[in-house]
């Protein structure tokens, strides 16, 4: 947060303000934020409720006799928890459920991701660390580097669900039963000390599917000593694990589906109850909310993603607007007209929605001439004149009751309307970005070394650079030799070599090596192409092309 005061206070049009709303604005994004993280919980309540209900009456079948129980439990229970396609949201869901896991069911609950487990041992290590709290090591090269580092290290002959279970039935050693006569307390002891292995995979579609059906088969020979529960977070469909897992592997799990609130569902509540929530003063106009709302809809249906959308906005509006350290959280007003200094006296006259009032005297003037001389002198049927009076009384219920924020004085103070600030953070524009790093190394760079008045790129730019400015010198097919002679003779000169000598321009190895290294780079990007017109040649590409 350092960082964006630092870049906030410098940037501020009022440098005296600048840190009183700075301050304003952290203070109303921590509301938002913490009414956000309240708000999703409320909205994953009964999904999360229904998964810790089945992860408890999992672990309670295990305790009861009958022959339904004892087939069920030779399978691994699974939740099958459908969370949508708003990938960047399951992260919060998953810490809240595992976080109520360990707070009301197990205190063994291990969550893991498909890029941390790119093979079995990967995925054997990361359950074993975190359900033991140890370091575990799998490869006899990390063995020998991490002995000495980490006191708590399991070697690598005991990364296997074995001393798992050796570990599980020492944590939880259980007393001795009683009498006969209190079998339902010693029942019900026995299902508090022996609390289910939570083992949540975040992103199964992610997942290597031979792993992971290793991973079940190995599982399911340990699951008459290990409580084992399984929670597999789909993003796309239940048919999922059928497309992952062959039915002799499926067959070792009893699965139950679990559908989450959809992402658009969640989205219309957070802008019912957060956004157009009248305790919250700062607000977005029409069009910023079409911005946000479409890339919600076009991109990746994240609501974690709307909400930083929404601190942008935050964010720029307190940075380019005076009048915002005006906007507080009082529900009396939104600011003291005495406390107002002259600069923002200024401001204020200066706003369009203020202005308009000091023409207000001549309006009924020009309403009666005029939103009378337009007036028809044609004769209206019985028809017309009621569809008039009907469209009139629909007109000024409307106005009357839904105003738009433009309409109402001041609304600048607390409203945000730059769209296209917002869709320009937002919506990324890669190849703009590309060919301006290309074209002006020092707008990223920042090395005063770069500067060019005539837009021309510096002979001391980076090799790719330097490549990239002379590639658009050359028509549809490119000589790499002429290509690489221009680029030798352009680093030589940054060099400071002398133009006279005969070493000037000449191609040495390393010179030979950084030029194939940037047309890599630019081939990679999708600038060229090797043609089968001619070998030494290669084609210049435009990005419709691609």
């Amino acid at each position: 947060m350092g960082e964006i005061r630092d870049y906030f206070v410098q940037g501020c049009e009022d440098a005296e303000s600048s840190e009183i709303r700075f301050r304003l604005c952290q203070e109303l994004w921590d509301e938002i934020k913490t009414d956000t993280e309240v708000l999703q919980d409320e909205l994953n309540r009964t999904i999360l409720d229904s998964l810790l209900d089945f992860t408890r009456k999992c672990s309670s079948t295990r305790q009861n006799s009958d022959w339904t129980s004892q087939m069920r439990a030779s399978e691994i229970p699974t939740a099958a928890l459908m969370l949508g396609v708003n990938v960047p949201d399951h992260d919060m869901t998953f810490q809240s459920l595992s976080d109520m896991l360990k707070q009301s069911v197990s205190p063994h609950v291990a969550s893991v991701q498909a890029k941390e487990c790119g093979a079995l041992k990967h995925l054997m290590k990361k359950v074993l660390e975190r359900l033991m709290d140890t370091v575990v090591v799998v490869d006899d090269e990390d063995e020998e580097e991490n002995v000495e580092t980490s006191p708590r290290v399991h070697r690598s002959m005991h990364c296997s669900l074995g001393i798992l279970c050796d570990w599980y039935t020492a944590r939880t050693k259980k007393s001795p039963t009683g009498t006969p006569g209190k079998k339902r307390s010693s029942q019900v002891r026995d299902e508090q000390q022996q609390p289910p292995v939570v083992i949540i995979f975040k992103d199964l579609e992610a997942f290597n599917p031979r792993v992971l059906q290793d991973f079940i088969l190995i599982c399911s020979q340990y699951i008459d000593r290990l409580p084992l529960t399984f929670i597999f977070g789909i993003a796309t469909s239940p048919s999922t694990i059928q497309h992952m897992l062959p039915h002799s592997v499926s067959s070792l799990l009893c699965i139950e589906l679990f559908q989450s609130l959809s992402c658009t569902q969640h989205l219309a509540t957070v802008i019912d109850k957060l956004i157009l929530a009248s305790r919250i003063h700062f607000k977005l106009n029409g069009k910023v909310m079409q911005v946000l709302i479409g890339v919600f809809l076009y991109h990746d249906f994240s609501v974690r993603n709307f909400i930083k959308g929404l601190q942008l906005a935050l964010l720029e509006h307190f940075h380019s607007q005076p009048l915002s350290v005006l906007c507080c959280k009082k529900k009396q007003a939104l600011f003291n007209v005495t406390q107002l200094s002259k600069p923002n006296l200024d401001r204020i006259r200066q706003l369009p929605s203020f202005k308009r009032y000091s023409n207000l005297f001549l309006s009924p003037i020009i309403h009666v001439f005029l939103n009378k001389t337009c007036l028809v002198s044609k004769r209206l049927s019985p028809f017309e004149n009621l569809r008039n009076e009907a469209l009139e009384f629909i007109d000024n219920l409307v106005k009357s009751h839904l105003s738009p924020p433009e309409s109402q004085p001041l609304y600048e103070v607390c409203y945000y309307s730059s769209s296209a600030t917002v869709r320009r953070h937002l919506n990324a524009t890669p190849r703009t970005s590309i060919q301006a790093a290309l074209s002006n190394p020092y707008y990223y760079l920042q090395n005063d070394s770069l500067k060019s008045e005539d837009g021309t790129v510096s002979n001391t730019a980076p090799d790719i650079c330097i490549a990239y400015k002379l590639h658009l010198e050359c028509g549809r097919l490119i000589n790499l030799y002429d290509w690489l002679e221009a680029y030798s003779t352009v680093v030589s000169a940054a060099e400071g070599n002398d133009q006279d000598s005969e070493n000037f321009g000449k191609v040495d190895e390393v010179k030979h090596a950084r030029f194939i290294r940037a047309v890599s780079a630019l081939e990679f990007l999708g600038f060229i192409k090797s043609t089968k017109q001619k070998t030494d040649h290669v084609a210049r590409l435009t990005w419709g092309g691609c």
